[in-house]
């Protein structure tokens, strides 16, 4: 919104961006969500294929699995012109949510309108080896995992959790370093409305990103907001040097550590697993694939 002004400048800039697709070209658009569905009859003079988890979808997965190490899936696959359908059996993608397998759609609606055969597409995906911060494992220390993820708006933090809540069934500890003092007051109902996925929300102070601090927007702000809201278990860290003793004293083996946040937490998740050994006296393992 800082550049187009409102949500119907988001919507021309959409509009305009299919409306300038060539004839030779498609558009592959995300029919779960509501406005990209209702774009759809502004451009029915442009080649479209759809995606997604709706029943509605050319290209739609369905039999959805979670396993330990991501997700594994079939997509059914609907020509737009016949409405024929045909199955794309034994998808598996190494990374955990349902967003990330409505992400792996969009790449097998692109590799399928430009003829990619189906092994090259089940073997892309499954080599997948994820996006640098982004549901990235930093160390496992105790059975603790450690995750690193850009995460810092609350669409983007709810579907990180989400897709932790698949990953173990013990606890998720969400710890979130608010990025910005703007994006904190301009969101702030929706931050206060985002961490139901995660059992314990750790809140550092806000990354300023050099921006001036406003009054009533920062750290305790949002732990008020979210134990207001209902949210059972919300504590404070002053920063980094708390993290490792806090996470020694809350989180047990099978719980998964998030650490979400666009500043300098990155740097706080890929030291955590040390920090946590050096505490217990034992040694981290690697960090692997998100």
């Amino acid at each position: 919104l800082d550049f187009y002004g409102d949500f119907d400048g988001v919507r021309q800039a959409f509009y305009d961006f299919v409306s300038n697709i060539p004839f030779y070209g498609f558009a592959a658009l995300c029919i779960d969500h509501a406005e990209v569905q209702a774009l759809i009859p502004r451009v029915s003079d442009r080649r479209v294929v759809t995606y997604g988890m709706s029943p509605q979808a050319d290209i739609r997965a369905i039999g959805i699995e979670a396993e330990a190490d991501g997700a594994r899936f079939d997509v059914s696959i609907t020509d737009r012109i016949t409405g024929e359908p045909r199955l794309l059996k034994g998808l598996r993608l190494p990374m955990h949510g349902h967003h990330n397998v409505q992400n792996a759609l969009a790449a097998v609606a692109v590799g399928h309108e430009m003829g990619i055969e189906d092994e090259t597409l089940r073997a892309a995906l499954a080599g997948f080896a994820g996006v640098k911060r982004r549901f990235t494992k930093t160390g496992e220390v105790g059975g603790i995992t450690v995750i690193d993820d850009y995460g810092h708006h609350p669409v983007e933090i709810q579907a990180v959790l989400s897709a932790a809540r698949t990953a173990t069934r013990r606890n998720v500890i969400a710890v979130v370093q608010p990025h910005r003092f703007t994006r904190l007051r301009d969101l702030f109902d929706d931050f206060c409305t985002c961490f139901n996925d995660a059992d314990t929300v750790v809140v550092a102070p806000v990354y300023p990103a050099g921006e001036t601090p406003i009054a009533g927007i920062d750290r305790d702000a949002l732990i008020q907001g979210l134990r207001s809201r209902g949210h059972r278990h919300v504590l404070a860290i002053d920063g980094r040097d708390d993290l490792a003793a806090l996470t020694r004293e809350i989180a047990r083996d099978g719980d998964y550590v998030i650490c979400l946040g666009a500043g300098d937490i990155t740097a706080w998740a890929n030291a955590l697993p040390d920090e946590i050994a050096q505490d217990a006296g034992s040694p981290a393992e690697a960090g692997g694939k998100g």
